[in-house]
């Protein structure tokens, strides 16, 4: 700018200056010695000005005469280059905040509370403590899962309960297209209701067969093909993660333990209107390779975990090799939803012929409030209640009631029968909290005997729940 601005002071200058000396069109000597003088001057206040002008600026000052040009010539600043910022990460909530970037990078939080309370009925001529009124935190988790870019995912999740800490949903996943691939601790495509999360079902706890036949995550690696209303899953499985750790006391498991197992299920769930129908089937087979550690029980609680009272059960049985599978079916129509499964159990004994157990339950549901039950990827989700607590209602309000069955009888094997029935009621003020009150009559015949060798005898139970999800 300096450049340009004062040679256009300095023509000026002259420019009022010259008419005082050629009025007549003649220059005397004199004359030119004074004009000489006067352009001497106006360098010397240009040059002082230019001094200053830098001084101001912080430019280098220069001693250079100034240039003195007819016209100024306006300077030309090129402008740099506009630099490419990186595209902005989004921040949603979920329950908790869930962090997205370009490329498929994403986190989230991950977490759960689930505090219980529950009372099982004493039996005539029971002496056994664990009935009677109990309170726990059933569980507490805590992880995150998210996408590194490129289809690939992972989920970490711990978890307390029963006193102790579990490594529970742990893997990495690949996905294109309708192909998961995952490789890690998980879950091995059972049933509907043991796949199908604890804080979105319909009661407490899950149905009888699913604990009794000892249904757990285990380290593996799975695939599922999912297109249209189709549902395709397979993996193979070792153990779980506490029985594949190394034992320090020189007993049998750890790397010792080299069982392996196969799981599939096929799902179909098709839209019949507004109706989602589900229609699914499941097969297993595990060798458990610990033939004569005879370490396996079928057995269960009476409903609610805050008891540890097992009133059926088997004894324990060295088995080889188990296979087992079950039957699906289930529907959502506004705001009815129902569900039934079976599930056979067929164990390979090391010594005396095979047992065989059976388990299942139907249920019926209703919202009392405008919800409806979700479903997502072959499982039941969670419901998102439509006029929230703070959004104009209450939340989602339901009812369910339930029949579950467990026959752990075979031949010599005597392990007890349960019928029970179920009835839940469940508030959800907001989408990731829920209150879950239940009530069960449990009738069981060849049960743990009482006192006096009674075997056949009914257990009423209650418990709530309090459980938060994100």
């Amino acid at each position: 700018m300096r450049r340009s601005v004062l040679p256009l002071l300095a023509t000026s200058a002259l420019g009022l200056a010259s008419p005082a000396f050629a009025q007549d069109g003649a220059i005397s000597a004199d004359e030119a010695a004074a004009m000489r003088a006067q352009i001497s001057a106006l360098k010397a206040q240009i040059q002082l000005m230019e001094q200053k002008l830098d001084a101001a600026t912080g430019a280098p000052q220069s001693t250079a005469a100034p240039v003195i040009a007819t016209a100024p010539q306006p300077a030309t600043i090129a402008a740099p280059a506009p630099s490419k910022a990186p595209p902005p990460t989004e921040i949603a909530w979920k329950g908790s905040p869930q962090f997205t970037a370009s490329g498929g990078r994403s986190f989230k939080a991950k977490g759960r509370i689930q505090t219980d309370v529950g009372y099982v009925g004493r039996p005539d001529g029971s002496t056994d403590r664990g009935l009677g009124y109990a309170a726990e935190m059933r569980r507490i988790r805590l992880g995150g899962e998210g996408g590194l870019g490129a289809g690939i995912g992972y989920k970490l999740e711990l978890e307390l309960s029963d006193n102790s800490v579990d490594l529970v949903d742990t893997f990495v996943t690949y996905k294109n297209g309708g192909l998961l691939l995952s490789i890690g601790n998980q879950n091995q495509f059972q049933s509907l209701d043991e796949l199908t999360g604890d804080t979105s079902g319909s009661v407490m706890e899950r149905a009888a067969f699913t604990d009794a036949f000892n249904f757990e995550r285990r380290l593996g690696i799975a695939a599922q093909y999912e297109k249209a209303a189709w549902l395709l899953q397979a993996g193979l499985f070792a153990d779980d993660i506490t029985a594949l750790s190394n034992d320090s006391d020189g007993e049998t498991g750890g790397d010792e333990n080299n069982s392996y197992g196969l799981d599939g299920r096929l799902v179909y769930a098709p839209k019949l209107g507004d109706a989602q129908l589900h229609f699914g089937g499941s097969a297993h087979w595990r060798d458990l390779k610990r033939v004569g550690d005879a370490g396996t029980r079928y057995r269960q609680r009476p409903f609610v975990h805050t008891s540890n009272t097992r009133l059926i059960g088997t004894s324990t049985l060295d088995v080889k090799d188990e296979a087992h599978y079950g039957l699906e079916a289930a529907f959502v129509r506004g705001r009815l939803h129902g569900a039934a499964e079976t599930h056979w159990l067929r164990s390979d004994l090391a010594a005396g012929p095979d047992a065989e157990f059976f388990g299942g339950y139907a249920e019926l549901g209703w919202f009392l409030t405008d919800d409806t039950r979700g479903y997502k990827g072959g499982i039941f989700d969670r419901a998102k209640p439509r006029k929230p607590l703070g959004g104009g209602g209450l939340g989602a309000v339901q009812v369910n009631a339930r029949y579950d069955y467990l026959d752990l009888n075979d031949g010599v094997i005597v392990g007890g029968r349960q019928d029970a029935w179920i009835a839940a009621l469940i508030w959800q003020p907001v989408e990731f909290l829920r209150f879950n009150v239940n009530y069960a009559y449990l009738s069981y015949q060849d049960a743990t005997p009482l006192a006096g060798g009674d075997r056949d005898y009914g257990v009423h139970v209650t418990g709530a729940r309090m459980e938060l999800d994100f």
